[in-house]
């Protein structure tokens, strides 16, 4: 075993799409660390949701072993990280268990803004960056423009940039020499006790918990008995290992290593990533930096179709939570869906990932409400509440002022759109504060937006109308006074629950316009009209009519006097409106799951 003046604990950083995945691959490819029979795309992304999207959806590592020129051996251990926005706490997770990263540049692409962030992530962190322009054997490689960006934006100097492409293998060589000689080695292990940060943890049927760990200092065996500072739990180390991607045994993890250790925790509630293991008859008397907490920034309630399938649906949301601090859940009930949660998101993509993982790895079929945000409401008796969710908003009249989150975005875009992203931004109640120039085709955006206004379709539009080239960073600012209601949808006079949203004064009639129109197409006739209407508080600000199903009640005459026909009509139109009065509209689940699922 090398000591820890020969190990190298080090992450790949870098915009959605940038190539990091695929360098990844060559990085175990070079090190013989998977035989060429063994490789396949994207080695790390092991779930089949990453390879389908093309994204890094978890952190992953690996320890590979590097024997340099002069026939020494290295010990490098690298943590995959995510590219897109929504999962930058995964990243803040890796970077606190490295020295250094790689900071991934598309050449041809250019500097985008989640390069920005991470990149700034990593600066904060204390780490080294080593700036590699990747893809540079492509036709379009714009290396000049893109080195004279890093010095711009980033202030990298340009001489310490590496070219590689990824793809064919070109330059790896040359990243490995930079890893050993720029990347210091593991800090912290002269520190007397041991002390090991969870940066991560999966849930296995068999073993139980399983906490991926950086030794920062003394080591880890099977048999040792040891406390989560965090949460004052103690248990017993069954098992130690690193991974080559794969788990393998070792008899003892040390000081600088990445590995992971299987405990006697069968709850998943024991393990909390960010904590700092120790030993139980030696304990370090401070724990190790780890994160902050991370919270929520989209809220939607998810119930299962079969109201049966509640308990699986909870059991699946606690097994995810397990590897994905970020998701929070409370149960919540709804007279239309029944039993569920109102569970928290950092992103829409990371709604859609975690729905997407209960569907295919626990079988369940879930409907998610609108998804809304956040909101501080000041009552008139001076005291503050938060609410998640629209049907929690106190009476108006106890109201003094609702403030909703906003949001800094920086957009990076091409000079032609700018016309297009200002009469977005302005369309979404947002105000640009500054630009910048980035070169000579792009420009940089800051913007301030509310969160709620992002939620949906913003993103999309924005890469529609950058034909695929514009991209977003954000972080969340402060909360802002708003002239907000709840729009609530009733039908035939009825509130319906989960269609009640918060939305903006000047909006709520084209909102409520938008989903009366929606319901009038989905909803099934009944024999009498119905009235579907959106409603902030007792003023109607929209209305659709379903006409009623009419039954041929002038079938049986065959000729004779019109008067018999109208007299029949006359009975029909009376029987209707005593129908009206009594008559109580039943809405079908899969109008709710198609009104919900057009409204995202």
């Amino acid at each position: 075993m090398p000591s820890p003046s020969h190990i190298r604990n080090f992450c790949i950083i870098a915009h959605i799409d940038h190539g990091k995945t695929t360098l990844s691959d060559r990085l175990l490819e070079t090190t013989h660390t998977l035989q060429r029979r063994e490789m396949q795309e994207q080695v790390l992304d092991s779930m089949d949701l990453e390879r389908e999207r093309g994204i890094t959806i978890k952190c992953h590592p690996v320890t590979m072993r590097y024997i340099d020129e002069k026939r020494l051996e290295w010990i490098l251990n690298l943590i995959d990280t995510p590219g897109h926005v929504d999962f930058s706490y995964e990243v803040s997770r890796s970077l606190a268990a490295c020295e250094g990263a790689l900071l991934l540049v598309d050449a041809a692409q250019g500097i985008e803004a989640q390069t920005v962030a991470n990149a700034q992530l990593a600066m904060q962190q204390g780490l080294i960056v080593i700036p590699v322009l990747n893809k540079i054997d492509l036709p379009g490689a714009r290396p000049e423009e893109v080195l004279r960006q890093l010095e711009d934006i980033l202030a990298i100097p340009r001489e310490e940039a590496l070219r590689a492409s990824a793809k064919t293998g070109l330059g790896i060589a040359e990243i490995f020499v930079a890893i050993i000689e720029r990347i210091p080695a593991p800090k912290g292990s002269d520190y007397p006790q041991t002390r090991c940060l969870i940066f991560d943890s999966v849930f296995n049927t068999y073993q139980g918990v399983i906490c991926y760990v950086r030794i920062f200092s003394g080591e880890l065996r099977a048999g040792d008995e040891v406390l989560m500072m965090g949460t004052q739990q103690h248990t017993v180390v069954k098992e130690v290992g690193i991974f080559s991607p794969q788990m393998q045994k070792t008899d003892v993890l040390r000081s600088g290593q990445v590995g992971y250790v299987v405990s006697n925790f069968k709850r998943v509630a024991d393990v909390k990533i960010g904590d700092t293991v120790t030993l139980y008859r030696d304990p370090a008397p401070e724990m190790l930096r780890g994160y902050k907490d991370v919270r929520p920034m989209v809220f939607s309630g998810l119930y299962p179709l079969d109201t049966s399938q509640y308990g699986k649906l909870q059991a699946a949301l606690e097994r995810l939570q397990l590897n994905d601090a970020a998701l929070v859940f409370q149960s919540e009930s709804s007279t239309a869906l029944g039993f569920g949660f109102r569970c928290g998101f950092l992103g829409l993509l990371h709604m859609e990932i975690v729905q997407e993982r209960l569907r295919r790895e626990y079988d369940l079929d879930v409907i998610s409400t609108y998804p809304g945000v956040v909101y501080r409401v000041h009552l008139t008796d001076g005291s503050q509440k938060e609410i998640d969710n629209p049907l929690l908003l106190p009476d108006a009249s106890s109201i003094a002022s609702i403030q909703e989150p906003t949001l800094t975005a920086t957009l990076h875009i091409s000079n032609d759109a700018i016309g297009d992203i200002l009469s977005l931004v302005s369309e979404k109640r947002g105000i640009c504060g500054r630009t910048e120039t980035v070169d000579t085709q792009r420009v940089m955006l800051v913007c301030q937006l509310p969160l709620s206004e992002i939620l949906v379709d913003f993103n999309d539009r924005l890469k529609s109308i950058t034909r695929g080239y514009g991209s977003m960073d954000y972080e969340l600012g402060d909360y802002v006074a708003a002239d907000l209601v709840r729009l609530d949808i009733l039908v035939n006079g009825e509130s319906i629950e989960p269609f009640a949203s918060m939305v903006h004064r000047d909006k709520a009639a084209s909102r409520g316009r938008e989903l009366c129109e929606k319901l009038k197409e989905l909803l099934p006739k009944q024999l009498f009209k119905i009235a579907i209407q959106a409603a902030v508080g007792a003023n109607v600000v929209a209305r659709e009519t379903l006409g009623a199903l009419r039954k041929d009640v002038t079938a049986k005459c065959y000729g004779g006097d019109i008067t018999r026909k109208r007299k029949l009509l006359e009975k029909q139109k009376e029987g209707k409106k005593r129908m009206k009065q009594i008559g109580k509209v039943s809405i079908p689940q899969d109008a709710f799951l198609k009104i919900l699922k057009s409204s995202h």
